[in-house]
This record gives C-alpha cells, structure tokens and sequence, in this order.
C-alpha cells in the first residue's frame, strides 16, 4: 500500500512538474513575440520620423532608406529586420514595412 502511494505521489510531481515548464515555455514564447512586435514598431517609428524630418529639412521625402542612413544617422537592425522603404512623391511620405527575418510580415 505504501508503494503505490509513493507511485502517486511521484506520478504527481511528475505532471506538475511538466505542466510547470510547458507554462514557463508559452510564457517566454509570448514575450519573445511581443518583443519583436515592438522592435518592428521601433523600427518604423524611427525610419518615418528620419524621413519626415528630411521632409522639414530639405522639402523633399529621401528616395532611399540608404540616403536617411547616411545624412540622418539612421542605423537599424538589419540582421534581425528587413525594412521595405516604397517612396512615392518629394511631397508624399513613404510606406514604411518592416518584416522580422524569422517569421511574418510586422
């Protein structure tokens, strides 16, 4: 008898235990995408503001990511992002798009 209370105890341990890291694994999932959400949004809001001040500045959105990188100080990250820059008139401010390399459009 003491045997299989011993079983159960153990048996019990086990499954909590197991649902204890299956909660901990979903837990750190979902900040890592949330994570790279705000990454994205970071990315987008730093790539526009750069574009709109070329605007002010010089009256005229850039013509390329690459232009606001060398006369605006941009630097993003490329490793992990890939940032689709649509220019579309001097006057119109461009579509921004930032896609995270590992998974869905952002």
């Amino acid at each position: 008898m003491r045997v299989i209370k011993e079983h159960k105890f153990i048996s019990v341990c086990v499954a909590a235990a197991v649902i204890a890291a299956v909660l901990i694994l979903w837990c750190v999932l979902r900040t890592t995408d949330e994570d790279i959400q705000q990454q994205a949004e970071a990315i987008k809001d730093a790539v526009s503001e750069r574009a709109l001040q070329c605007y002010v500045i010089e009256n005229a959105y850039p013509e390329s990511l690459a232009y606001l990188e060398e006369n605006y100080g941009l630097t993003v990250n490329k490793e992990d992002f890939k940032i689709v820059y649509t220019p579309y008139a001097e006057n119109l401010p461009p579509d921004v798009r930032v896609i995270w390399r590992g998974g869905d459009d952002q």
